[in-house]
């Protein structure tokens, strides 16, 4: 099995993205543009609206219009909209626009170019698409392109569709004109997605610096709280970046929610606190994407969990040393993005080697050659193993060191049934000798998970090698 799911991400070193100015700390938001695209029979849908809205528990109504849920909507687009420009005008906002709505408000699209800010499609309609049949969302994605060149002038350079389905993300890399798409929320930087070995831009969004958290049981209350929360996110990301690793922070705003007066002083007081600061990057996620892509392209490296089996293999049977069957059930067993790393699959094939039986880890164990042994005098180790003994320089021993390294080999062996392992990429031959020394001493048992452990070093130092 293939596992879709990118769980790793960065890890615990994300890259610098050297933000213009080298800020510390890109800020992005979003105004999402819906009013006019949302379900009602007026829209051709099948029941009116029920998301994201002051109704708290709203429920479609089938074949009817919702006035309330209507009037909600239509106070986004004719007073909220017009609040969040006046607020928003000098700064460098993305608009996610559903096409239909910006089809429906040439006076609101006017105001948002004249502030040259960045209009990103929001799909065609605000629906979910969660049940729509690929081969139709695709339709509308291709359709909601069109109508927005033709309602702006140019075609959407990002997509968000938000109300996504398991398809939208692979729709929207095939579609093969967005500078990004929008609809992950699984990171504080952008990163490239490969789907059909293509790689695509990801800017991901938030659910959490978000107003939609008004319209849900378990959200924001009043303004302080949200001002609170956007402030405290500020602060946090700010702190990260002065440390040395900044991050872009992305706010999403409603035209029918935060639009309204008692939210949007929360917006006022927190544009107050970010400019306090300096090394601040406003930014459109289009100069986002564009700096990202310019900064950090896209690298093509090793991908494990996309090579077929017998070259997967080819090139990973040896690093348990004799031992193929380990590469073998790696590649049986569940694979994905996280195991592309070499520490993600030095842990699968750690995993691999720890549920094999005992008499198959013996086998492991005694794949391994003797240290300065013969096999080394006659150059019939394998690649990995003669590099790892040269580098400790147990390919040029003294007559001395040579016969106690065989003196001590034939002891262990005979005393514990395999042979003496350890990563000698982590020692010198003097060390080596040393721990040899103090070892044979060990009981069985204790020798045997301690020659296990070992094994499992080797493998990742050797993996570490093979996928720089």
């Amino acid at each position: 099995m293939r596992y879709s799911r990118d769980l790793r991400g960065y890890g615990e070193t994300p890259p610098d993205p050297k933000w213009p100015g080298d800020a510390r700390i890109a800020v992005q938001i979003v105004v999402n543009y819906e009013e006019g695209g949302e379900n009602s029979i007026e829209h051709g849908d099948a029941a009116s609206e029920a998301f994201l809205s002051e109704i708290i528990g709203a429920q479609p109504w089938p074949g009817k219009r919702h006035w309330n849920m209507e009037s909600i909507y239509d106070y986004g687009a004719r007073a909220g909209f017009w609040r969040l420009h006046r607020l928003l005008r000098d700064i460098p906002v993305t608009v996610y626009g559903v096409a239909t709505a910006l089809e429906r408000s040439p006076e609101q699209v006017s105001a948002m170019q004249e502030a040259g800010w960045e209009i990103a499609t929001h799909g065609l309609k605000w629906i979910d698409y969660r049940d729509v049949p690929r081969e139709v969302e695709a339709e509308h994605i291709a359709s909601a392109v069109e109508l927005h060149r033709q309602v702006t002038g140019e075609r959407p350079h990002g997509f968000y569709q938000g109300r996504t389905s398991m398809n939208t993300v692979e729709l929207g890399c095939e579609e093969g004109g967005f500078a990004y798409l929008a609809d992950s929320i699984a990171d504080d930087l952008p990163y490239w997605h490969v789907h059909d070995d293509r790689p695509q831009l990801m800017v991901p969004y938030t659910m959490d610096a978000n107003d939609m958290r008004f319209s849900s049981g378990q959200g924001f209350g009043t303004g302080v709280e949200f001002f609170d929360y956007l402030r405290d996110t500020f602060d946090v990301l700010y702190a990260e970046g002065a440390a040395g690793a900044p991050k872009m922070m992305s706010i999403g705003l409603h035209c029918r929610l935060a639009g309204r007066p008692g939210r949007a002083m929360a917006i006022r007081q927190f544009l107050d606190h970010a400019r306090a600061h300096q090394g601040v990057w406003f930014a459109s996620r289009l100069d986002i994407a564009r700096h990202w892509a310019a900064t950090h392209p896209h690298q093509p490296r090793l991908r494990p969990s996309q090579m077929d089996r017998d070259s997967f293999v080819a090139r990973f049977g040896g690093i348990y040393e004799g031992s193929s069957f380990i590469a073998e059930r790696v590649w049986d067993a569940e694979m994905g993005a996280v195991h592309d790393s070499a520490a993600g699959l030095a842990g699968r094939m750690a995993q691999i080697f720890r549920a094999a039986d005992e008499d198959e880890r013996l086998d492991v164990l005694r794949a391994h050659p003797d240290l300065a042994g013969k096999l080394a005098q006659a150059r019939r180790l394998s690649a990995d193993s003669s590099a790892e003994q040269a580098g400790a320089g147990l390919d040029a021993l003294t007559d001395a060191e040579r016969a106690e390294f065989e003196r001590l080999n034939e002891a262990y062996v005979a005393k514990h049934g395999f042979p003496f392992i350890i990563a000698v990429r982590d020692h010198d031959k003097t060390g080596i000798l040393a721990a040899m020394q103090a070892r044979i001493s060990n009981d069985t048992a204790t020798e045997r998970a301690t020659a296990e452990a070992q094994v499992i070093r080797i493998a990742t130092l050797r993996l570490q090698e093979a996928l720089k």
